[in-house]
């Protein structure tokens, strides 16, 4: 038997703040209260003038993908460690069949890739093409290996992207199966169109980026898919907003009652446009991700979401190309890697820039790395809480812990960090991963493989709200009399 009490911390929730310590065993939390005494032989951790918060969770990450004619940099023992060092002790990866290919196919393909994880993790499985062996595969998942979630790429065209018609397949299916439909919305068809134009007027460096994908691309394909979204009586979630555009529309989506929920990336919040016009063709590369940063004036828009619950979590969509594999697209900005890092840094940035500047309350902090996801995704109280029974995944932060962050110290496998100098005031001090200190004060102990796949059960509790709402408002018919036959000649 393994143990491990924390005392003398703040405990913080996504409700509440208070006084206690907390008693892990065999990887769970057995108790929460002040004045808990140590057993023989359990590790102790003391929490003086720290908060003791659920471990976060990153919903959106790309560990070790297949993409662009690349594979990320990151695997998933060096992407689950660099969360760890972070204060992250699960994340939500997806499954990206090719066309063609059978989802549960490239759900094992994955799953293998997965297992030297030392955190915990799941899987979100992408919907790229259509046919029965699709309808046929998702339920399969969602029966026997508890994903309850389906991404939908509008992007990528010739690649990955699903069409109205995948949509409109794929949407019925999920709710039919309890999964929530997830969403890159940006229009692919725009997107292609415009890195043609530009690179016919000879603008093929980083700059080209993002104006192919300007804010309006993203802001249409939010508007189309809530409102396919809507008809067919379907919740939905958006990834990575990064406009006002989109979250506009997510915001009159709810004032209508629709079931929508939102996420936007900790870069997102606090990096902009201008990296894309840097003279230094391999720093400006570096940026790629889609959608790309944006206008200042679109992080003010993303932070008033977040305080106000238009967006109800945070994520990195951690996808790591290096120098070498970012130079692909030399002359052709549409061919570099899209991707950046984030999954070491998120929590401390969105603290510094959030709580410290008071856009943000602890609390809602731990809503928005955590609480919020494991509610969305159905693993919560597993996940994302401080309470008897929940998974001992913790994060004793340090409000005062001061760093510097740097490529040249941060745990991800990648040659270049997007927050490189930037000093924020709030950190780790320790992270615990299921009942045992993975890290502590800068030093990691992650272990290789250590990190347990994760069942995620259908029909989280919005679905029950969402099926009775669909129920009362059913399709209609109309009862006519026969038609009178046509009297003969």
């Amino acid at each position: 038997m393994t143990s491990l009490l924390i005392r003398n911390g703040t405990i913080v929730t996504d409700a509440m703040e208070f006084n206690a310590d907390v008693y892990c065993e065999d990887g769970r939390i057995v108790a929460v209260e002040k004045g808990l005494d140590a057993p023989v032989g359990c590790e102790v951790v003391d929490a003086q003038g720290c908060y003791v918060m659920p471990g976060g969770v990153d919903p959106h990450t790309h560990m070790q993908l297949p993409f662009m004619g690349t594979v990320a940099s990151e695997d998933f023992y060096t992407g689950t460690a660099a969360a760890l060092a972070g204060g992250t002790t699960m994340i939500i990866d997806f499954v990206i069949p090719n066309p063609g290919e059978r989802l549960l196919d490239a759900y094992q393909k994955w799953r293998g890739w997965a297992e030297k994880a030392c955190a915990d993790y799941s899987f979100h499985v992408a919907v790229t093409w259509w046919d029965d062996s699709v309808r046929e595969d998702m339920g399969t998942l969602v029966r026997e290996h508890g994903v309850n979630s389906f991404k939908h790429f509008m992007a990528y065209k010739g690649a990955i992207m699903a069409d109205d018609g995948v949509l409109t397949q794929s949407f019925p299916r999920a709710l039919e199966l309890g999964a929530l439909p997830t969403v890159h919305a940006e229009n692919g068809e725009l997107v292609d169109y415009l890195q043609k134009l530009l690179l016919s007027k000879g603008i093929t460096g980083p700059e080209g980026h993002p104006q192919s994908r300007p804010p309006k691309v993203e802001g249409e394909a939010a508007n189309r898919v809530i409102q396919i979204a809507g008809i067919l009586g379907v919740p939905v979630y958006l990834v990575h907003n990064s406009a006002s555009d989109s979250v506009d529309a997510i915001e009159r989506a709810k004032r209508a009652g629709q079931r929508v929920f939102g996420e936007c990336l900790a870069q997102h919040l606090v990096i902009d446009a201008s990296v894309y016009y840097d003279k230094d063709w391999n720093r400006a590369a570096a940026y790629v991700m889609s959608p790309p940063f944006r206008a200042k004036e679109h992080q003010e828009s993303l932070w008033k979401a977040l305080s106000g619950g238009v967006l109800q979590t945070t994520a990195t969509d951690h996808c790591c190309f290096c120098d070498d594999q970012k130079e692909a697209g030399r002359d052709n900005f549409a061919r570099i890697p899209n991707g950046t890092s984030g999954v070491e840094d998120r929590m401390a940035v969105l603290w510094h820039h959030g709580v410290n500047m008071g856009r943000l309350t602890r609390t809602e902090f731990v809503a928005l790395t955590s609480t919020n996801a494991a509610r969305i995704f159905n693993v919560y109280p597993r996940k994302g809480a401080v309470q008897v029974g929940a998974d001992a995944d913790i994060v004793v932060w340090d409000p005062k812990a001061v760093r510097r962050i740097s490529v040249e110290t941060h745990h991800q496998n990648i040659d270049f960090n997007v927050f490189e100098g930037m000093e924020v005031t709030g950190g780790p001090a320790y992270t615990v991963s299921r009942g045992k200190v993975a890290f502590e004060r800068g030093e990691l102990r992650a272990e290789r493989g250590a990190g347990r796949y994760i069942d995620r059960p259908p029909r989280a509790p919005y679905f029950g709200a969402q099926e009775l709402y669909n129920a009362k408002h059913p399709l209609r018919s109309v009862s006519r009399p026969p038609a009178k036959e046509a009297s003969s000649a």
